[in-house]
């Protein structure tokens, strides 16, 4: 019976039939798959129809390969719908040929067949399959690639699936055979083979068994310390993997991995230390990080430490010994892809702390011509975040060392230890403060250092101190450090000129308006870099331009310094083309400038505008041709258009009024309807700041498109894409100042979305305070239509504004919860502890606002009795009771 099952022969017609079927189900037309889906059910009912499909799979090489591979992958399917019910003589001869073409010189069908395979055992048929994993071993030593790759594939997935099954006694533990069978692929010439084999490693530790960790872990430690760097590096690699998907089978161990992985980390191999040095940076991002390494940090520290010196290599890659080599271009290959921010809108908060979605632009100095990641910079990255883990009891380990660093002979190892300086600031900033005085101005020192490396990791490592130096008296630290920092810009080498630029940005971040009284010193250095800087610098130059004018704000709007400044900036917008990515640095940089100097801006604004308006035409022009004929046009990069949306949006805050003429004179409006329905999520974000904007701005101009706006803001009310959501949010809130009662067709559009978002849990507190404010706007305007839903928000609207500073939003927010309030005073009773700290958090409100809050407080305070209010006002924390005492009499 099997014997004439094996030699099973396809009858032609049916051949044909089932062909014509794998062609027919390829048509796009879904009213043929359909049929093909009903005619492919209707065969299941023959025995040998899963015959055909292997066939068609393994042994018919006339026909193309996605109809063999479909023909393989619809066998799949019967084989997890009826599997149970084949009969064996099928079985077998799937089976055998799923073994025989498992090395197909095609990649597809060698995955189709794989796929098969563990489809097969996944059913519970490893035990009926008694030669599979011999088999499969046993090609692993093939002469031919395709044969070893298709066999470890196959291996590869049943030991994702079925790692528990392999271990146990039902199949005679095969892993017992299999990892010593695995362990000689340290040596496979093939690096893909080799990676393979870890992933092996890796699915089998998964399983639970204890003996056979122990017998992977002496056959990990046996290769531990092979002779061949690739194998050492590989069993790395394997330990940080284990790290991040089964900590808990690695902990017994962990006082053995540490002691090896420390010594690893100092291999003489640099691509074996970079693998071990991966491990801290892993380790130190789990939970348990802190009770393991801490008795290990006496020697842990030190191989950091030394890891961070550059090597000889880096040092030519460097050109550490060119001092000057400023007059040569810069390489295209040189200047990463950049991408741009979209605009978010904000509110400014009380506590001047650090915003805690702030993405920080600090990472460990950037040697763009090394290979990108190497172990100086992994070693300064496990650094920072062991500092973040341990705080200030680092210290005791790198004080000592950093004293010996700072002030050696040798410029490697000084600059090693001021990259280690900066590496640990973010987590024992508090710790380092009593030798801030000592060592910023040594620091500053440095950046005169005769060697130019030096001098750019000493820009950085300030950099990282900035906040501190901003907090001292400016004439102690903030003044030298900034003279030091502007000579530095001015610098002959490239890569100084770009670390003092990159941390100057840092510095006025930190320092905003401490800079006012020197702007006409930073000014002149910043424009005279203009004419010294190539390519690459300035785009550094754009962003430290735009970060001042976001810093100063309006004290940058005096005729001297727009004199300096405006006309450099407008000579390169006047040399770049429309398709050049440059372009998008300096529209960012002009946004700043456009919103900080606000009127002063007037003479500039009518070409500029213009050109925002052009670049965003042509990209919806562009991506049109392109959806219509995307074999004869190509995409656009849609980043044009966001960075001109963005630019508009600061023309339109800085300008206000005065931008009036230039909207009405274009079809900017026309425009954005189509950047608001755009597929890309980035468009949509940019078109609706630029829509609150020009609502601010221009209303009349935007009033008579708000019956098409409002539906697409309501439908972008999705939490999903939090910066669409967040701005759409804030737009609408805008409008609805501006529409007053005409606003109350729209409610319907957009309020349960709005009462959804802010009761969601891990809501980001941007779009919790701007949901916040245009709910409170809308029932400013439509109170009738708001308040009754006022019990289902009244608490996280309170939580959420108590914290923002006082402003004409938050203004109009309050003047909106009060009104409705009086609209409907039982939406508010069971929260009302929420909302007494609410009004308590302003510091002073207007006349009449301060009136509702009385008027609210006193009323409540009435209703209810003096007894009660009494013991409601108990559980007051007391300076809330001692402020609405003071405030409001209650």
């Amino acid at each position: 019976q099997t014997k004439m099952e094996y030699e099973w022969k396809p009858d032609e017609q049916g051949l044909q039939q089932i062909l014509q079927l794998l062609k027919e189900s390829q048509s796009p037309d879904t009213t043929i798959q359909r049929t093909v889906q009903q005619k492919l059910e209707q065969l299941n009912q023959y025995p040998d129809f899963n015959n055909y499909l292997i066939f068609v799979l393994t042994k018919l090489k006339s026909e193309d390969e996605p109809t063999r591979s479909l023909s393989g992958l619809i066998l799949k399917n019967n084989v997890k719908a009826h599997f149970q019910n084949f009969p064996n003589g099928v079985t077998d001869f799937i089976k055998s040929e799923c073994l025989n073409n498992i090395g197909d010189s095609s990649p597809l069908i060698r995955a189709t067949v794989g796929i098969l395979i563990t489809t097969i055992a996944s059913k519970g048929e490893l035990q009926n399959w008694p030669d599979l994993l011999p088999k499969l071993c046993s090609l692993l030593d093939s002469e031919d690639y395709n044969t070893c790759e298709g066999a470890f594939g196959a291996l590869q997935k049943i030991c994702e699936d079925s790692a528990e099954i392999l271990d146990s006694d039902v199949l005679d533990r095969p892993l017992n055979i299999m990892i010593p069978k695995f362990l000689q692929f340290f040596k496979h010439s093939s690096p893909k083979i080799r990676y393979l084999y870890y992933y092996l490693l890796l699915c089998v530790n998964l399983s639970k068994t204890r003996k056979k960790l122990f017998l992977m872990q002496q056959n990990l430690f046996a290769l531990a310390g092979d002779e061949e760097p690739e194998v050492r590096k590989n069993v790395c690699r394997a330990l940080v993997m284990l790290l991040e998907v089964r900590m808990d089978r690695l902990l017994p161990h962990m006082h053995n991995i540490v002691e090896y992985m420390l010594q690893r980390t100092q291999d003489q191999d640099e691509n074996v230390a970079l693998e071990a040095c991966e491990f801290w940076l892993t380790l130190a991002e789990q939970p348990i990080c802190k009770d393991v390494l801490v008795r290990h940090l006496p020697k842990l520290i030190p191989v950091l430490v030394n890891g961070m010196k550059y090597s000889d290599i880096d040092i030519i890659l460097l050109k550490g010994d060119v001092e000057e080599d400023e007059t040569i271009p810069d390489s295209e290959q040189d200047i990463r892809p950049r991408f741009h921010r979209s605009r978010t809108v904000a509110q400014q908060h009380d506590e001047d702390g650090i915003e805690e979605e702030d993405d920080d632009d600090d990472e460990i100095d950037d040697d763009d011509t090394i290979s990108d990641w190497n172990l100086r910079k992994c070693s300064a990255a496990a650094l920072d975040v062991l500092a973040n883990v341990y705080r200030d009891e680092l210290l005791p380990h790198i004080l000592p060392l950093l004293k010996e660093l700072l002030f050696h002979h040798e410029w490697v190892v000084k600059e090693s230890g001021i990259l280690v300086l900066g590496a640990i600031a973010e987590g024992c900033m508090q710790g380092m403060i009593p030798y801030l005085p000592e060592l910023i101005p040594h620091l500053i020192q440095c950046l005169s250092d005769k060697k130019a490396l030096v001098r750019s990791i000493t820009c950085w490592t300030l950099s990282r101190y900035a906040h501190w130096v901003v907090s001292q008296p400016p004439d102690t630290y903030l003044k030298p450090l900034m003279t030091e920092l502007l000579k530095r810009i001015l610098h002959s080498n490239k890569r100084v000129q770009e670390a003092a630029c990159s941390a100057f940005a840092t510095l006025e971040e930190e320092a905003c308006t401490e800079l006012v009284p020197y702007l006409a010193y930073i000014l002149d250095t910043l424009v005279f870099a203009f004419s010294k800087y190539q390519h690459k610098n300035l785009l550094i130059l754009y962003d430290a331009i735009g970060t001042l004018a976001d810093s100063v704000g309006h004290h940058l709007n005096k005729p001297e310094y727009i004199q300096m400044l405006m006309p450099p900036l407008i000579q390169k917008w006047n040399m770049l083309k429309d398709e050049d990515k440059d372009l998008f640095p300096l529209l960012e940089c002009l946004s700043s400038v456009a919103t900080a100097l606000q009127s002063g801006f007037l003479p500039y604004c009518e070409p500029v505008y213009q050109r925002c308006v052009n670049l965003v035409q042509k990209t919806l022009a562009q991506a049109m041709l392109n959806n219509a004929h995307p074999d004869q046009y190509e995409a656009p990069d849609k980043d044009f258009m966001i960075v001109a949306l963005d630019l508009l949006s600061g023309l339109a805050e800085g300008l206000g009024g005065n931008i009036e003429q230039l909207v009405a004179r274009s079809n900017i409006l026309t425009l954005m309807y189509q950047c608001m329905q755009d597929k890309m999520p980035e468009v949509r974000q940019s078109s609706f700041a630029l829509l609150g904007d020009l609502t601010k701005a221009c209303f009349p101009h935007v009033k008579p498109c708000i019956a098409d706006f409002m539906p697409i803001l309501g439908t972008n009310l999705n939490p999903e894409f939090i910066s669409v959501c967040n701005n759409a949010t804030w737009a609408i809130g805008e409008i609805s100042i501006q529409m007053g009662i005409e606003m109350k067709p729209y409610i319907p559009m957009v309020l349960h979305q709005l009462v959804e978002i802010i009761n969601r849990p891990n809501t980001p507190k941007t779009l919790l305070e701007n949901t916040a404010i245009t709910i409170g706007r809308l029932g400013y305007v439509c109170p009738q239509e708001v308040a009754p839903m006022l019990q289902q928000f009244i608490r996280p609207w309170c939580t959420s504004l108590r914290n923002i500073r006082d402003n004409e939003e938050k203004d109009s927010a309050f003047r909106g919860i009060c009104t409705m309030i009086s609209v409907n005073p039982s939406g508010v009773i069971q929260d009302f502890i929420f909302f007494c700290d609410a009004v308590a958090s302003w510091i002073n409100p207007k006349d009449d606002l301060r009136d509702m809050f009385c008027k609210i407080l006193h009323g409540f305070k009435n209703q209810v009795g003096d007894e009660n209010w009494r013991r409601f006002s108990d559980q007051f924390p007391l300076p809330l009771k001692e402020r609405l005492a003071a405030f409001y009499g209650v």
